[in-house]
Formats: structure tokens, C-alpha cells, sequence
């Protein structure tokens, strides 16, 4: 046998080796980019998750705040309300009887007229046309009852 021709047979082996060796760096480097990628975008959305956390806890601080019986009675009282007199209630299970006296609500001086608004007004939509203030000595429409 030929020494070159030995030389010659190793040749396509040999670069066969080196081929799927690079094909097999090529991978890990591909593999190992899109873990980092992985690794980054969970620690944003772990800061989000930080920053809507904290968000959601202060509001519901301000819930538990405005929501307190004081609170409350506060808001009422800015808004002309006043505590009613003695309740009645229907028991239904025992045929709608009546228990308690009713009373009328008691307030020794005048309700001043609250100038809070209780619920904020309604921003028009965009195009929308704004609806025309009631004419000079106009009353306003009652509700239907029923």
C-alpha cells in the first residue's frame, strides 16, 4: 500500500470529526445565547411583578382607608347625609312581619349643601357632542316610578 493513499482515507474521517465538532459548538454557543435570553426577560418580568406588587398593595391600602367606618361616616357627612332614626326591617321567613319602629332621620341644625361631588363627572367621548345645560328655570325630568 501507498502511503498516500492511507493519508488519503483518513482525510474524509477526519474532516467529518471536525465538522460535527463545530457543529456541536455551534449548538451549545446557540443554546447557551438563548438560556441567557431566557435568564434576562425572567428577571424583568420579576421587577415588573416587584413594581405591580407594591402598586397593588397601595391601593388596596387606600381601599382599607377609605373604606373604614369613620371614613365613611366622614365622606356621608361632607355629602349632607345624616344618620337615620330607628330602623325597621321585614321578616320575611315569618310572613313579612314588621319588626322595629321606624323613624325619621333627626338632624338639629341644616344640612349644608355639599359642594363634593360624589362620584367625579364623566369625561365626554372624543367627538362626542357636550350635553346643553338645562334652560334658565327649567326643572329637571323626574325619574319614572314604579
Amino acid at each position: 500500500m501507498r502511503p498516500g493513499r492511507q493519508v488519503r482515507g483518513r482525510t474524509p474521517f477526519a474532516v467529518l470529526v471536525v465538522l460535527l465538532l463545530g457543529a456541536g459548538l455551534l449548538g451549545l454557543l446557540a443554546l447557551n445565547t438563548a438560556l441567557n435570553e431566557g435568564s434576562f426577560e425572567l428577571s424583568r418580568l420579576q421587577r415588573q411583578t416587584t413594581v405591580l406588587t407594591d402598586e397593588q398593595q397601595g391601593l388596596q391600602h387606600q381601599i382599607d382607608q377609605n373604606s373604614a367606618p369613620d371614613a365613611l361616616a366622614r365622606r356621608a357627612a361632607e355629602l349632607g347625609m345624616v344618620p337615620a332614626g330607628g330602623m325597621a326591617f321585614l321578616d320575611l321567613p315569618n310572613g313579612g312581619a314588621v319588626v322595629g319602629t321606624p323613624k325619621a332621620a333627626q338632624d338639629s341644625p341644616p344640612v349644608k349643601r355639599s359642594t363634593a361631588e360624589p362620584w367625579p363627572a364623566k369625561q365626554p367621548a372624543p367627538g362626542a357632542q357636550p350635553s346643553a345645560p338645562p334652560a334658565p328655570g327649567a326643572q329637571p325630568s323626574a325619574p319614572p316610578s314604579g
